[in-house]
C-alpha cells in the first residue's frame, strides 16, 4: 500500500509539528535546487557543446536543443497537474525526481546533438512535473501566517541551482568539458530521493478529496495542520467558476495582459540563463569570466526576488513590477556597451532581479488581482503562456547570435521584451482584490 505518511525517523520524532512542516518546505526547496540546476546547467555547457568535436553544432542548433527541455516541462507540468489528482503529490514528486535525474545520466552520455536534444526533452517532462506538487506541498505545510514568504524562499532554490551550475562550470568546463556537468544532474538519486521517500508526506487536501479522512486527520495531527481550514479552502476553491469567468468580458483584458507579461518574463529568464556565457565570450571575455556573469545573474535573482517582493508588499505589485521590468531593460542596454567590468557585473546582477525576480512579481500580481474562485485558473493561464516564452527565449538568443550582427544585438533582442513587459503591466486594469495587502510572492516561481 502506498502510505501517505513517510516512515517515522528518530530525528523527525524529536521535531514538533511546526518544525516538521518546515522540513517539508526544505525538501521541496532541495528538489527545486536540482530542478533549477538541470535547466540552467545547459547554458553553462553551451560553450563546450559548440566546440564538441564531430558535432558541428552552431548557436542556432544549440538554441533549439535548449528549448527542448522547456517543451518537455510544459507537457510535464500539464500532465502532472492532472495525474496528481489521482496519484497524489508525494508520488508525483518521487517519480519526477527519479525521472529527471536518470535522464541527466543519459544526457551526459549522449553521442550526438540529436540524442542530446531528445534526452533533454524527456528530462523536461520530469522537471516540469515536480513544480506543481512542490508548490502545493509548500503552501500546505508552511506556517499558515507565512505561506507566501516560505513559497518565495522555496523557489529561490531555482536560482541557487543556477549558482551551483555556474560554480561547477567554472571549475570543470575548461578541463573536463560539458559531460561532468550533465552527470552531476543525477545527484538527486543519492542526495534527494532517499530523503523524499523517508520524510515527504502526502497532501492533506489530496487525501480529503480522495475520501481518505482518517489518513488526512493523522497527517494533520502529526504536522500541526488546521484540518478545518484545509476543508474551508477546498470548499471555497470548488465554488469558483474557473476559466469561463477568467475569459469573460470583465476579466479578459487582465487575463490577456498577464499572459503576455508572463511570456516576456520567462523569455528573459530562460533566454539569459541559456545564452549569457556565450554572449559574453563573443564580446571577448575568456570562458571563466563569461561563466562568472552567469553566477552573478543568479545571485542577483535570489536577492532580487526577496527584495522586490517586500517592496511589492509595501507599495503594491503593479508599480514595483513595472519598475523591475524597466530596470531589466536599462541594464540590458548597459550590457550592450563596452564599459568597465565592475559596471557590467552590477548590471548583470540587476538584470537577474529584473528577470527571475520580475517573474516572481508577475505571478504574485496575478494572485492578488483575481479573487479566490478564479485565482488558480488565472495563475495556470499566465504560467502556461509564460512557458511559451521560456521556449522562445533560447531560440531567440541562438538566432541573434548565429546571425553575426554583433554581441550587442543579443542584449537589444532581450531588452525589447523587457520593455514590453513593463508596458503590459502598466496597462493592467485595477482589480478589486489588488489593493489588499497580500504578498507578491504568492504562488510565484520562475517557471
Amino acid at each position: 500500500m502506498w502510505s501517505p505518511v513517510p516512515p517515522a525517523t528518530s530525528s523527525a520524532s524529536r521535531l514538533g509539528p511546526g518544525r516538521l512542516g518546515r522540513s517539508v518546505v526544505a525538501l521541496c526547496f532541495l528538489t527545486i535546487v536540482f530542478d533549477g540546476y538541470d535547466l540552467i546547467v545547459y547554458g553553462s555547457a553551451v560553450p563546450s557543446l559548440l566546440a564538441e568535436p564531430g558535432w558541428g553544432l552552431n548557436p542556432a542548433g544549440a538554441g533549439v536543443i535548449g528549448s527542448y527541455a522547456l517543451v518537455g516541462m510544459l507537457i510535464g507540468a500539464l500532465a502532472s497537474g492532472a495525474l496528481s489528482d489521482s496519484l497524489g503529490r508525494r508520488r508525483i514528486m518521487l517519480v519526477g525526481v527519479t525521472w529527471f535525474s536518470a535522464l541527466m545520466i543519459g544526457c551526459a552520455l549522449a553521442p550526438g546533438p540529436e540524442l542530446l536534444g531528445l534526452l533533454r526533452f524527456l528530462a523536461g517532462l520530469g522537471l516540469g512535473g515536480v513544480i506543481p506538487s512542490a508548490i502545493a506541498l509548500t503552501v500546505e505545510y508552511a506556517p499558515r501566517e507565512h505561506r507566501q514568504l516560505y513559497n518565495a524562499l522555496m523557489f529561490a532554490g531555482y536560482s541557487v541551482g543556477g549558482v551551483v551550475a555556474a560554480l561547477l562550470a567554472l571549475f570543470l568546463l575548461a578541463d573536463h568539458g560539458w559531460r561532468p556537468l550533465m552527470a552531476f544532474g543525477a545527484a538527486p538519486l543519492v542526495l534527494v530521493l532517499p530523503l523524499l521517500w523517508r520524510r515527504l508526506p502526502e497532501s492533506v487536501g489530496f487525501l480529503l478529496a480522495a475520501g481518505r479522512d482518517a489518513d488526512a486527520e493523522a497527517l494533520a495531527a502529526r504536522y500541526g495542520l488546521d484540518l478545518d481550514a484545509v476543508r474551508r479552502e477546498r470548499a471555497a476553491a470548488g465554488g469558483g467558476s474557473g476559466p469561463r469567468a477568467l475569459f469573460g468580458r470583465r476579466r479578459l483584458p487582465a487575463t490577456v495582459l498577464f499572459g503576455a507579461a508572463s511570456f516576456c518574463g520567462l523569455l528573459l529568464v530562460y533566454g539569459l540563463n541559456t545564452w549569457l556565457p556565450q554572449i559574453m565570450r563573443s564580446a571577448g571575455y575568456p570562458l571563466g569570466s563569461a561563466l562568472s556573469f552567469l553566477l552573478v545573474l543568479n545571485l542577483g535573482a535570489v536577492l532580487g526576488a526577496i527584495i522586490t517582493s517586500r517592496l511589492a508588499d509595501r507599495y503594491g505589485p503593479k508599480p514595483v513590477t513595472s519598475v523591475a521590468f524597466l530596470l531589466a531593460t536599462a541594464c540590458l542596454v548597459v550590457l550592450s556597451q563596452r564599459v568597465d567590468t565592475a559596471v557590467l557585473l552590477v548590471a548583470v546582477a540587476i538584470a537577474g532581479l529584473g528577470s527571475v525576480g520580475t517573474q516572481v512579481l508577475v505571478n504574485g500580481y496575478v494572485a492578488v488581482h483575481h479573487p479566490a474562485p478564479v485565482r488558480a485558473s488565472a495563475l495556470g493561464w499566465a504560467l502556461g503562456v509564460g512557458r511559451a516564452g521560456a521556449i522562445v527565449g533560447p531560440l531567440l538568443g541562438g538566432w541573434v547570435l548565429a546571425s553575426g550582427v554583433g554581441f550587442e544585438w543579443n542584449f537589444y533582442g532581450f531588452a525589447v521584451p523587457a520593455l514590453a513587459g513593463a508596458l503590459l503591466i502598466a496597462l493592467v486594469p485595477r482589480g478589486r482584490t489588488a489593493r489588499q495587502p497580500v504578498s507578491a510572492t504568492t504562488s510565484a516561481s520562475a517557471g
